[in-house]
């Protein structure tokens, strides 16, 4: 596939990047634990479709020491023997934020209280500020279409 428009070569984009690369440090340096990050990055980004943002989050979480085992099995978690309550649940609010419009209530109460009562607030803010940021690099570059496969781990 060949890039639509390279997005991040602009001086908008440029800065636009690195601003919410800025947000991303935050949500990175919380207490919301790495592993969990990833996955939901990773659950999103297929969600979505983003070929460049699954390549990248599989391959950073591979780098950090998660199991590719596990993160094969990321897009059918819920089948899945290999994780912690608390990461489904971080899963399950991905799933249901990311498909926001699926549901005319949008995350329900249920998923809601389900993360809760895994995450404390400040890892509740840095998950749902991961959901966020995650959501808009997917549709930055599925409308660019940025080409995936050629990440390597620590390349930005």
């Amino acid at each position: 596939m060949e890039a639509r428009f390279a997005y991040y070569s602009t001086a908008t984009g440029g800065k636009f990047t690195k601003a919410i690369n800025s947000a991303g440090r935050v949500i990175t340096e919380s207490g919301l634990p790495a592993a969990t990050q990833h996955m939901v990055l990773l659950r999103a980004s297929q969600i979505n479709g983003c070929g460049m943002c699954t390549d990248m989050h599989y391959k950073d979480a591979v780098h950090a020491g998660d199991q590719p085992e596990r993160l094969n099995l990321v897009a059918a978690w819920r089948e899945a023997t290999v994780f912690t309550e608390a990461e489904r649940a971080a899963l399950e609010l991905t799933e249901e934020a990311t498909r926001i419009a699926d549901a005319a209530g949008g995350v329900s109460d249920a998923v809601w209280a389900n993360a809760a009562a895994h995450y404390d607030q400040e890892q509740l803010a840095a998950l749902v500020s991961a959901i966020a940021l995650i959501n808009a690099y997917n549709r930055m570059n599925v409308i660019c279409r940025t080409p995936a496969g050629s990440y390597q781990p620590g390349q930005w």
